[in-house]
């Protein structure tokens, strides 16, 4: 569980090491209401997940918790960058582990930030216990790619910052895999404006979750699962959800394709599907705002192909 003090915490931890990403304001009439995008794509790494990864850093060093061996985390992908990204950053070892059919032009990249790159296994669940096993042996910091208490409410400085540059906003919609950007939000703005939670029909984590009334493993398919991939939401997603009233919109491969498609040719914005998502919400009407309900909408990546678009 975080609370917005956790994510105030986290946001004076790393001022001055991310970027205040902009805001700008959609076009009128496009959707009911006022919009706006919280172009967070800009933000180290391509992702939100560079706020996270160097909360978690600097609060481990404050308690006395990191050693040589540095920091530990299991993921090919935008955790893993931000991850090598914040540890070469703040002068920490970084090893990533990532499957052996991670592709190259990724090893490449954490390779280049300076992690040490392990790969091995045939999917991510082989990486995840090596990391883990790894951190037990070795004394290394494990960082979670989104269900860790620093990680989750670095993350939400994305929204202490929305309600900084768009005081007067009602809602924030946000994609949700994991859970983490999305309870780091929630904490963040509680009591102030509502969060909406956007996921792929192809891996609705939150949304199963929900209905269950606890975390539930959910199959994941479809465009978004590069980056919504995750198969369960994080216990910290879960229980800020509850306790906030976060609500689950579900949009489907050709509403996130054409929101993708839209924010390309009508303000030139490249981002991965898991970001537009949050768009598509909007334009397909999975989510109708109230007649002057103020929605900012986190776009939250671009690690993406922009030959796709």
């Amino acid at each position: 569980m975080i609370s917005r003090d956790d994510v105030n915490g986290a946001a004076h931890r790393i001022a001055g090491l991310t970027r205040l990403t902009p805001v700008l304001e959609a076009d009128r009439g496009q959707v009911p209401g006022e919009a706006w995008f919280k172009c967070e794509f800009l933000q180290h790494t391509g992702t939100f997940k560079a706020r996270g990864a160097l909360n978690r850093i600097l609060a481990s060093k404050e308690r006395g918790e990191l050693t040589a061996a540095g920091i530990v985390v299991a993921s090919g992908g935008n955790a893993g960058l931000a991850n090598a990204f914040a540890a070469a950053r703040l002068g920490v070892p970084a090893t990533v582990f990532v499957p052996a059919a991670a592709p190259a032009v990724k090893v490449a990249k954490l390779k280049a930030i300076g992690a040490v790159v392990v790969q091995g296994g045939s999917e991510y669940a082989v990486a995840y216990q090596a990391a883990v096993a790894h951190a037990a042996e070795t004394g290394a910091v494990y960082c979670h790619a989104y269900d860790q208490p620093e990680i989750a409410a670095g993350a939400g400085t994305v929204g202490s910052e929305v309600l900084e540059q768009v005081p007067d906003v009602d809602t924030l919609l946000v994609a949700v895999g994991g859970g983490g950007l999305m309870a780091g939000i929630a904490a963040a703005v509680e009591g102030r404006a509502r969060v909406v939670a956007v996921e792929p029909d192809g891996a609705p984590t939150l949304h199963a979750a929900l209905a269950a009334g606890q975390p539930v493993d959910v199959p994941v398919s479809g465009v978004a699962s590069d980056s919504l991939g995750a198969r369960r939401i994080g216990d910290i997603g879960f229980s800020v959800a509850v306790r906030t009233g976060v609500e689950s919109v579900l949009v489907t491969d050709p509403d996130i394709i054409a929101a993708r498609s839209a924010l390309w040719n009508g303000y030139r914005i490249v981002v991965e599907h898991g970001a537009a998502a949050a768009w598509a919400a909007l334009l397909s009407g999975a989510y109708v705002p109230e007649p002057g309900e103020r929605v900012a909408v986190v776009l939250c990546g671009a690690n993406t192909d922009p030959a796709t678009l």
